[in-house]
């Protein structure tokens, strides 16, 4: 156990191999599940520094901001960190759809017998 990152006050994130760590993002008022992404630590950063949500893109290979090109960014309201800091929460107020096929969240889909079934989102 590290003492100073899984009890500590410092930001330490633990990142894998690639140099990520992954984020998962809820909404901040109905605590539904938004999506899950990766950040490195230039994407941390700037989420830390601008508020809204910083990705790494590990099919593009690049930073990206959520909404950077739709408008439906994600306006962080709180961060945290499990405890050994190799996961990040996110709680944030998006502006629109998280999920790129235009669903309010990635998580749209549920696993039923046979398949799959949408499910609605408290903010539908």
């Amino acid at each position: 156990m590290d003492i100073g990152r899984e009890t500590g006050t410092a930001l330490l994130p633990k990142y894998d191999s690639n140099g990520l760590v992954t984020a998962v993002v809820t909404h901040a008022t109905t605590g539904d599940p938004l999506m899950v992404a990766h950040m490195n630590a230039e994407a941390l950063a700037r989420t830390i520094d601008t508020g809204k949500a910083h990705f790494f893109s590990r099919s593009r290979v690049r930073l990206w901001m959520k909404g950077e090109t739709s408008g439906h960014v994600l306006a962080v309201v709180e961060m945290r960190v499990d405890c050994d800091q190799d996961a990040i929460w996110i709680r944030a107020d998006p502006a629109g759809p998280a999920c790129h096929t235009g669903e309010p969240s990635c998580f749209y889909r549920r696993v039923a017998e046979g398949g799959l079934e949408r499910v609605a989102f408290a903010q539908d």
